[in-house]
């Protein structure tokens, strides 16, 4: 019994490779969101302020378990700090492309970075 690797051929794998290759470069080139220049600050799912990110600044954000508070520092923004329990949001760091979304789902606020382009993900694909 042959196998399946035995009927292929030079040309096989130059176009398995080339294919591959392929696939990569268009996944990082493609997918990369733009720079960002904006930040729009969600409170119980309305807009609560949008602020350049060409200004450094922190921000309180009121929500329903407290204060959340937002920092914006060289054109880069995060949750710094929120009342919520585990603290997903804050571990998420600093957003820095298009796209980038930060959720404090028991304080119902949220930061999007908005720019030129998006990033790609599940919901826009």
């Amino acid at each position: 019994m042959h196998s399946p690797l035995a009927y292929l051929k030079a040309g096989d794998y130059l176009i398995l490779v080339s294919g591959c290759l392929l696939t990569v470069f268009l996944a990082l080139t493609l997918w990369q969101g733009g720079a960002a220049d904006k930040a729009i600050i969600r409170s119980g799912g309305k807009i609560f302020r949008e602020v350049p990110l060409s200004r450094d600044q922190l921000i309180a954000v009121p929500g329903p378990l407290g204060i959340s508070r937002i920092s914006i520092h060289n054109r880069q923004a995060r949750i710094a700090a929120d009342p919520s329990p585990r603290q997903y949001c804050v571990r998420q760091g600093w957003l820095k492309q298009a796209g980038e979304i930060a959720v404090c789902l028991p304080n119902q606020v949220s930061i999007e970075l908005s720019g030129g382009n998006k990033r790609y993900d599940s919901l826009n694909y």
